[in-house]
């Protein structure tokens, strides 16, 4: 078996193709997360602490070319180094709500399977030797007058 044909039996079974589905909604979702928490959760909680914006939070750790203004951008930009602590918290409230959501969605997923009625079990089949008692009787029975 050539390596093509491996290949095309791994990418076509089941598992392979809803984890690539899985991977492409996760990206989206994880925008539509950031896009939440950037410009509706964390202005709120800025708001909150006294106008606090994330995400100028930070400490430069180099030093600064004259000219240069000592916001976020305008530093990464000038190379110099920052320790953007800011913009971590804004990372991590992202992946706390994402975390939340997802196990708020696999927990109503396992409950809907387990409200699923179990199919009734087919009746076993009696032994070898009822059948046969039972074909005797049957017969005895027609027999008599």
């Amino acid at each position: 078996m050539g390596i093509a044909q491996e290949f095309r039996e791994f990418a076509v079974k089941g598992n392979v193709i809803d984890l690539a589905v899985g991977v492409i909604i996760g990206g989206a979702f994880g925008k539509i997360v950031d896009s939440v928490v950037s410009d509706l959760i964390l202005p709120v909680v800025g708001l909150v602490f006294g106008k606090l914006d994330f995400s100028n939070l930070f400490i430069v750790l180099g030093n600064v070319p004259a000219g240069t203004a000592m916001t976020l951008d305008a530093l990464k930009k000038a190379g110099v180094p920052v320790f953007a602590y800011g913009n971590f918290i804004t990372v991590a409230v992202n992946f706390f709500i994402l975390a939340f959501i997802i196990f708020m969605m696999i927990k109503q997923i396992n409950r809907h399977k387990r409200e699923t009625p179990p199919a009734p079990a087919a009746p076993a089949a009696p032994p070898e030797d009822i059948a046969l008692l039972r074909e005797i009787r049957d017969s005895l029975k027609n027999r008599a007058p």
